[in-house]
């Protein structure tokens, strides 16, 4: 039985500002309607033999995982979530011990949740090469055909030849890092070198057993980690002291480097790890002047540029060879060439302890999602959304009290001892220390204006008392 393992943990602050760590680019609609994790999660749909996944995540990231899984008929098998992040031998190595609860021969396929592969037929095919090999007990990754001298990628040095149909498929002889270009231009030219993928394929124990070979405090630790597991409605919340004390270190260099039995397929599939704005404007459709236009974005003159605009209409005149991106708060203009730099500004944007590093305007909740709309010292507008059958925790303010104004929708309203049923233009006033509670009881969603005002307006002065989502 094959189980993917879907790494979901990142937090993509190259493609800021649309991607931050509360709302990272995995969970994002990037290169078509569908987000990059439910790619990765539907691009084995071709493939036999093939159980629900096991999704390694973020524990702040878990109701928007679990709701994207669920809109494409997903249903994991098991959603782990990382306390902390310790790259990604440790949290493969919880995806293994989880996996032989189900399966004892399990195979593992990993899968990083935020890739994007334009032929996943080309995937499945290099699966099935590598099937039997992993059944005979070897580690096995994808190496990704180089179509330039890439300078941001590691590489993988192919060996001698195992297999020549229906795929070719090498033994390893080694993992090098990131080159200069006069070196990436050698590897491209040789033949010899691929580029490092970040996908594995192995057996669950087999790679466990090397993992204890080479890393046992990593096997110790989350072996523990999962011993003092809780489960949480849907989701694996892991023991986070015992999963803390892993050392953080890939794969690659766990085990990958140092086992003799590593196999590589190469695989042409329109691979990219979107890393960068200029790897979306590599990979999307482009217009007669080789730009990529996502949204509402009108140009005069301009050329091989990416614009992408989410809240407004996004206009440029004359430019060339650059990266614009509009958000509700923040907008990116920067040089294709120096995509890469635009962590700067978002360590910039954190020293300064500034929202816009890490939240987006609109913030996904496991009931819905709300998003800021205006503030000042002491108010601040939401437009709420709440989900049919969904409810906000019953809670209060120590510093705010809040108006609602109901625009669509049917709203059933806890507000101290009173319950109130409000309608579309109808609203009502939550004093400052009041308990209260908002649902929609309606198969609509329901939709209102928040107020806040206070001296007060953080996310942190909420005091809940009941909580569906276990919060």
């Amino acid at each position: 039985m094959i189980i993917p393992v879907l790494l979901s943990g990142g937090s993509g602050t190259r493609l800021w500002p649309l991607s931050r760590s509360v709302h990272p680019k995995q969970l994002l609609p990037l290169t078509d309607q569908k987000t990059m994790l439910q790619q990765t999660a539907l691009r084995l749909s071709g493939l036999d033999g093939v159980a629900a996944p096991i999704v390694v995540c973020n524990e702040e990231h878990r109701f928007m995982v679990a709701e994207q899984l669920r809109q494409i008929d997903q249903q994991p098998s098991a959603i782990l979530l990382e306390p902390v992040g310790r790259n990604t031998a440790p949290a493969v190595a919880l995806a293994a011990l989880q996996a032989l609860k189900v399966d004892t021969k399990a195979t593992l396929l990993v899968l990083p949740a935020d890739h994007s592969i334009a032929h996943p037929e080309a995937l499945c095919d290099a699966i099935k090469a590598l099937s039997d090999h992993v059944e005979q007990g070897m580690l096995a990754t994808f190496g990704i055909v180089p179509t330039c001298p890439e300078t941001g990628y590691g590489y993988i040095q192919k060996g001698t030849s195992i297999q020549t149909s229906p795929l070719p498929v090498f033994t390893i002889n080694s993992f090098v890092e990131k080159p200069d270009l006069p070196t990436a231009q050698d590897y491209v030219d040789s033949g010899d070198y691929y580029w490092n993928s970040g996908m594995f394929m192995f057996q669950a124990a087999r790679y466990l057993e090397e993992l204890e070979r080479f890393e046992p405090e990593i096997v110790t630790c989350c072996h523990k980690a999962l011993r003092a597991a809780q489960k949480d409605l849907d989701f694996v919340r892991v023991g986070a002291e015992a999963f803390a004390d892993c050392t953080s270190i890939s794969i690659d260099y766990a085990v990958m480097e140092k086992v003799s039995d590593a196999i590589v397929v190469p695989l042409d599939a329109g691979w990219n790890d979107v890393g960068s704005w200029s790897s979306l404007w590599e990979i999307g459709d482009k217009d007669h002047h080789n730009n990529v236009i996502r949204g509402d974005v009108l140009t005069h003159d301009v050329s091989n540029s990416y614009l992408h605009g989410t809240s407004r209409l996004l206009s440029a005149v004359g430019v060339d060879n650059l990266i614009i991106v509009e958000t509700s708060d923040a907008i990116l203009v920067a040089h294709r060439d120096r995509a890469q730099e635009i962590k700067q500004i978002v360590q910039q944007l954190t020293s300064l302890g500034r929202a816009e590093a890490d939240t987006p305007q609109k913030v996904a909740r496991p009931w819905g999602w709300y998003e800021s709309i205006d503030h000042a010292d002491r108010f601040q507008v939401k437009h709420i959304t709440v989900k049919p059958g969904a409810s906000l925790s019953l809670q209060m303010h120590h510093h705010r009290a809040e108006h609602w104004v109901i625009v669509k929708g049917t709203a059933k309203i806890t507000r101290g001892d009173e319950v109130l049923t409000l309608t579309e233009n109808q609203s009502t006033y939550i004093p400052l220390g009041t308990r209260h509670r908002l649902e929609n009881p309606g198969k609509i969603p329901l939709e209102l204006i928040e107020i806040q005002s206070g001296s007060y307006l953080g996310e942190d002065d909420i005091v809940r008392f009941e909580d569906n989502y276990g919060r």
